[in-house]
């Protein structure tokens, strides 16, 4: 995309900070009545009367988080808003607000940042939310992201990690894996590119893992189903960096154990097919590939009626307690212990 020498290019020195923002952000608009005071003084002014306010920040950094060898700018400000809206979501709360910071180097133009907005602007339309501040500056290593996101909610209706209790059942949304197997088959192409820069690669069999990994979903819709059929999860985490780790981080804060079915698993075809190609083995594809934003939260048992049968729902497991500890329940009737093997942004080569 940034490679195409015939592109208009307009220098962001023309502009200067507050010109850039005001540029980048004269599209969007308030439409929360909590959205007192939005971009244009020194500071947001919100209110939300009756209801608690949950917050949450996540920084994405070319090289570690996107490779805009094959993210488009679009796709990539998409997904920085969906990746902190599926925190609020993990709350069973509403999003209402988000404030964008970016850090940009001199490769850059205008043209480029303007892609990137109409991803974020695309993102706060779907999904109702008001940008209402942010702030702009330079970077000498790529580009940088860091997004902040506002949500509200009844005290009584928020989920944390701590509420689960033993004999609590497990459940998952959508289906798990294709994030990881879409960026596979994305670093495959790139390492063809590499070596012959004419090829055009078929992404057609690869279409929905390919997506979940570019054009992520949060599941707003979830939150709002489990309120339609009165339901209120004990504990709630979206899967971000992995099933398996996110499991952990559940037991742990809610102090209990669990036992993961591994035939309850939900796997998309495609994810099963991308899989064999790849010579991986699908169970730990979902649990250590992250990047699915699925939401991963337990009911009590006497709200399996209400969910049983519904497509958006897989019941997977159940807690246990603490000194049970985490285990993965085998096709073979097994029991091996879960151990985080998801995403670490801090992990070594």
């Amino acid at each position: 995309m940034l490679e195409d020498k015939e592109q208009k290019r307009t220098s962001l020195d023309n502009l200067g900070e507050f010109r850039l923002i005001e540029h980048l952000t004269e599209n969007f608009n308030l439409n929360h009545s909590s959205s007192k005071v939005g971009i244009g003084d020194d500071a947001a002014v919100l209110d939300y009367t009756d209801k608690k306010t949950v917050l949450t920040t996540d920084m994405l950094v070319e090289g570690v988080h996107f490779d805009l060898s094959y993210m488009p700018l679009k796709h990539l400000g998409y997904k920085a808003v969906m990746v902190n809206l599926s925190d609020v979501y993990a709350m069973n709360a509403v999003a209402t607000q988000i404030t964008i910071s970016i850090a940009v180097s001199n490769r850059f133009p205008l043209e480029a940042l303007e892609e990137l907005y109409s991803g974020i602007a695309l993102a706060c339309k779907l999904y109702n939310v008001d940008l209402v501040g942010g702030d702009t500056t330079s970077s000498t290593k790529g580009m940088l992201i860091s997004v902040t996101a506002l949500g509200q909610a009844q005290d009584h209706k928020i989920a944390y990690r701590s509420g689960a209790k033993p004999n609590d059942l497990l459940v998952v949304s959508g289906d798990l894996g294709g994030a990881y197997l879409g960026l596979q088959v994305l670093e495959r192409e790139k390492e063809v590119f590499k070596v012959n820069p004419n090829n055009q690669p078929d992404l057609s069999p690869y279409t929905y893992i390919v997506e979940r990994q570019l054009k992520p979903e949060a599941r707003k819709d979830v939150v709002e189903l489990l309120e339609k059929l009165e339901v209120q999860p004990t504990s709630m985490i979206d899967i971000s960096d992995g099933l398996s780790s996110e499991i952990l981080h559940l037991s742990k804060s809610s102090k209990v154990g669990c036992n993961l079915f591994e035939d309850k698993i939900p796997l998309d075809p495609t994810v099963i097919s991308a899989c064999e190609e790849f010579k991986m083995d699908s169970t730990m594809v979902a649990l250590s590939g992250g990047e699915d934003y699925e939401l991963l939260f337990t009911i009590d048992q006497n709200d399996f009626e209400k969910i049983k049968g519904n497509p958006h729902f897989t019941v997977i497991g159940h807690m246990t307690e603490e000194k049970e500890g985490n285990h993965l329940i085998t096709r073979a009737n097994t029991k091996i212990p879960i151990s985080a093997q998801g995403w670490n942004s801090f992990k070594g080569e």
